[in-house]
């Protein structure tokens, strides 16, 4: 299988909200970030093959990547968009299930994403 391009969902110019997530998650946890940051590599990698325990379907094509450590569960939300094309459109640190405002968050940006990919994709400033 080709290997899956990873985009960080933008909503404007100053908010990227997983790449601040995991920014907060390294100044906080180091350990946390990297096992997030590998998680990321593997759906880079692997794409709509991935699996549980690692992925998991939620709904209306939102996915969850799935991270532990210790006690705290870590979600990364994201969706597909085409066959070769993922994009992280939220983050959370989670006790139980994803909360439903989560889910319906990650689901209009991934509305907005589709109604303007090139608007709502992440590129680093040179």
């Amino acid at each position: 299988m080709p290997r899956t391009d990873v985009v960080f969902y933008q909503e404007d110019e100053e908010d990227v909200p997983v790449l601040d997530w995991l920014k907060e998650l390294r100044r906080t946890d180091q350990r946390a970030y990297e096992s997030c940051v590998a998680a990321i590599s593997r759906l880079s990698e692997f794409g709509h093959e991935l699996r549980r325990p690692l992925a998991d379907i939620l709904r209306d094509g939102i996915y969850e990547l799935r991270i532990r450590k210790g006690r705290v569960n870590y979600r990364i939300l994201y969706f597909f968009h085409g066959r070769n094309l993922s994009i992280l459109g939220h983050a959370l640190t989670k006790e139980d299930k994803v909360p439903k405002a989560d889910i319906e968050r990650a689901i209009r940006r991934k509305k907005a994403f589709e109604e303007n990919p090139a608007q709502h994709s992440y590129s680093e400033q040179e």
